[in-house]
């Protein structure tokens, strides 16, 4: 071939692939929690595998789109969620969750729609600082579920202050009043994600019989300064912290004995009743507003009390609730790791195809593909050469990247934390494909066609 024809040739090419990309682009964009096709569903499935399996497909970054022009019936259906009850075991025993979140509306709207069932009941408190847009967003998304409501009372969070806890408190306080007659009360933050189905998660939850599942210990070393010292909360326009003074703090309430575990808990209906009026309980409160963390000791504390409605007095860490990847614990999980140098390498492409100008993230190892089964796929995004993509810390815990999937996938936990929908985005649509087809596979009901990505 000669020279002048293997150029024509080149650019002819090159052309028809331009022709492909900017058609894509330009007419796959506007689509929006569509079902996949069977080929789209088993790429996934294939890529996801690979991760499970520990190893590392190629695949393109697809953003998630977000369906807004639609009446709540059509929201429902074309973003999957399940309608109907898939077992009389599930029906018979509802669930109450409440979700404490701050920002990032797509992490929040997977996770919702992944714990979501018709005959559970849910509480959402959204921070008090959060920007009018993610409020109204939450909201508009709430308002296609009657099982689902805003907290009556919102609180403006503060890492370690006593407003963590008291956001939970509000949800509890609404929950109770409920009519829907769940068992259970489960706590869970924006950057959560089960790992469990429904029934699991029940099943799980009956084999304790109406006990409360608080893990935590006696405090070490480390948490006593806690609740020995005064802490005062600090709410700022652009910082909010806790800070820890010199004075010390008078002894508990009730000469309880104080304990040190999880924040993360799953509440009997009858202790969380205890919990809003017994006077140890409403004490105790009162005691731990001026201490650090105080949702990391109240519901132990409580719950060692022998004789509280459905107390483990001597329960030690027993409840497999979060999986996470604590940075003092690498020896037990393996680390969370980032991408080497080599693996940084990032490309990022805009919906209309063309490169875009480098962020502050562009460069971080973090940067990770998505193959959305929401919205089909479609070249763009960004791509990260890496043999082993997997998270990095933040205060300490792993943000769970594609590489860390082998090890959540083998967690017997209930949920892990935490997860960034936009950092690694795949990690979250890997399980959630795996969720949603053990949840299907486990339906002792008729299954929908909706209910399938």
């Amino acid at each position: 071939m000669s020279s002048s024809m293997r150029y024509f040739f080149i650019v002819s090419v090159s052309c028809v692939i331009i022709f492909i990309v900017l058609y894509v682009f330009s007419f796959g964009g506007q689509q929006s929690f569509q079902r996949l096709n069977n080929s789209d569903t088993l790429l996934l499935t294939q890529v996801c595998t690979s991760f499970f399996k520990g190893k590392t497909p190629f695949l393109w970054r697809n953003k998630l789109m977000i369906y807004e022009k639609s009446s709540c019936k059509e929201y429902l259906t074309q973003s999957h969620y399940i309608t109907a009850p898939l077992s009389k075991e599930e029906a018979e025993f509802p669930l109450a969750y409440i979700m404490v979140i701050h920002h990032n509306f797509n992490t929040f709207a997977r996770l919702f729609r992944a714990i979501y069932m018709p005959q559970n009941v849910y509480c959402v408190h959204v921070d008090e600082k959060a920007t009018v847009e993610f409020k109204d967003a939450v909201e508009q998304l709430l308002n296609c579920f009657p099982n689902a409501f805003l907290a009556s009372k919102m609180e403006p969070v503060v890492y370690g202050g006593i407003s963590r806890l008291q956001a939970d408190l509000n949800c509890i306080k609404d929950l109770v009043a409920s009519e829907i007659p769940w068992k259970y009360a489960i706590n869970t933050c924006g950057q959560d994600f089960p790992l469990k189905t429904n029934k699991e998660i029940v099943q799980y939850l009956k084999g304790f019989k109406g006990k409360n599942i608080t893990p935590g210990v006696l405090p070490p070393a480390h948490a006593i300064g806690r609740t020995k010292y005064v802490h005062r909360e600090h709410l700022g326009k652009e910082l909010s912290y806790v800070i820890r003074t010199a004075a010390l703090k008078p002894p508990p309430p009730h000469n309880l004995t104080v304990y040190f575990g999880s924040a993360y808990v799953a509440l009997s209906r009858e202790f969380s009743n205890f919990v809003l009026h017994d006077p140890r309980a409403v004490d105790l409160l009162q005691w731990s507003k001026d201490t650090f963390s105080p949702d990391e000791h109240f519901w132990v504390t409580l719950n060692r009390i022998p004789g509280v409605p459905g107390s483990m007095p001597n329960a030690s860490w027993t409840g497999n609730l979060r999986a996470v990847k604590w940075i003092d614990m690498e020896d037990k999980h393996g680390g969370c790791h980032e991408c080497s140098s080599q693996e940084r390498k990032v490309v990022r492409v805009h919906s209309d195809g063309m490169p875009s100008p480098r962020s502050r993230l562009d460069s971080h190892p973090s940067r990770q593909p998505l193959l959305s089964p929401q919205a089909g796929f479609r070249l763009g995004g960004v791509c990260c050469s890496s043999s082993m993509m997997a998270g990095h810390y933040v205060h300490g815990i792993c943000i769970y990247g594609n590489g860390d999937l082998k090890w959540l996938i083998n967690s017997p936990s209930l949920f892990a934390n935490k997860f960034e929908l936009t950092t690694y985005p795949l990690t979250v649509e890997c399980l959630e494909l795996r969720l949603r087809e053990r949840t299907l596979n486990q339906s002792e009901t008729a299954i929908q066609p909706s209910w399938y990505f």
